[in-house]
């Protein structure tokens, strides 16, 4: 009897090890930011500006992060590309691989169908590798969501949906790195409306906190009355991590 009261006591205290969080980073305030910049005058007066903005703060086994994606361009002081997408993420850690999730996104884009998309939800997240190489997470969330169409015979539409993510990093080299990052949102209410977000990049350290990188982001609309369903921006950006 003696015997099984202590099995059991070894396999609860296991279990409780188990579902503790790793502690063992410090929780600090991180943040990565990627800069691209390209002007050209002459025959042709352009200009394209990039900004992608990631801050995260832990606190034991609470997340919290902020991401911010902008571009805009302009063809002879005329705005080709005005677009911004924010992004707010809040994960409680159940174990080193499990996490809860909640997601809060608003997406703007002046040159699209809609005027503004908004979207919120709870999810879960995965750690299903992790290494000093490579490192690959899954996501999945349920979603409420809103679009508001420029427009006005459609105007506003609210509906359920989900998001699947996935993001990939391998350290290839010691000071060169290769990301990618995919994600299908999608309306439980209506199969054909689906929007698909990719981003591949490359990242070459110069020093602690300076990196120089290059990015192609493809962002893809599957919805009736979009002007244009795929939208790809390639740049060369200037990278800070501190």
């Amino acid at each position: 009897m003696m015997k099984k009261i202590a099995l059991s006591s070894l396999l609860i205290s296991s279990l409780a090890l188990a579902a503790e969080p790793d502690t063992t980073k410090d929780n600090a305030f991180v943040t990565h930011t990627e800069l691209g910049y390209i002007g050209t005058t002459g025959n042709t007066k352009t200009t394209t500006f990039n900004l992608d903005t990631n801050v995260k703060k832990s606190f034991d086994k609470h997340i919290f992060k902020l991401l911010l994606d902008g571009q805009y361009a302009s063809d002879n002081d005329v705005a080709s590309k005005n677009k911004y997408y924010l992004e707010l993420t809040y994960d409680y850690q159940f174990t080193k691989r499990l996490a809860f999730s909640y997601l809060v996104g608003y997406k703007e884009d002046r040159f699209s169908s809609f005027d503004y998309q908004f979207f919120t939800g709870p999810g879960i997240k995965h750690k299903t590798i992790i290494s000093t190489t490579h490192n690959l997470t899954l996501e999945g969330s349920i979603l409420y969501s809103v679009d508001d169409y420029y427009d006005p015979a459609i105007g506003t539409e609210e509906y359920s949906a989900y998001r699947a993510k996935g993001t990939y990093n391998w350290k290839m080299l010691k000071n060169l790195k290769f990301e990618q990052e995919l994600s299908y949102r999608g309306s439980f209410e209506n199969a054909d409306k689906y929007f698909v977000y990719s981003k591949s990049a490359f990242a070459s350290k110069i020093s602690d906190i300076f990196s120089a990188g290059i990015s192609y982001k493809v962002d893809y609309v599957n919805q009736a009355g979009a002007k244009k369903h795929t939208d790809t921006t390639l740049t060369a950006n200037l990278i800070m991590d501190y």
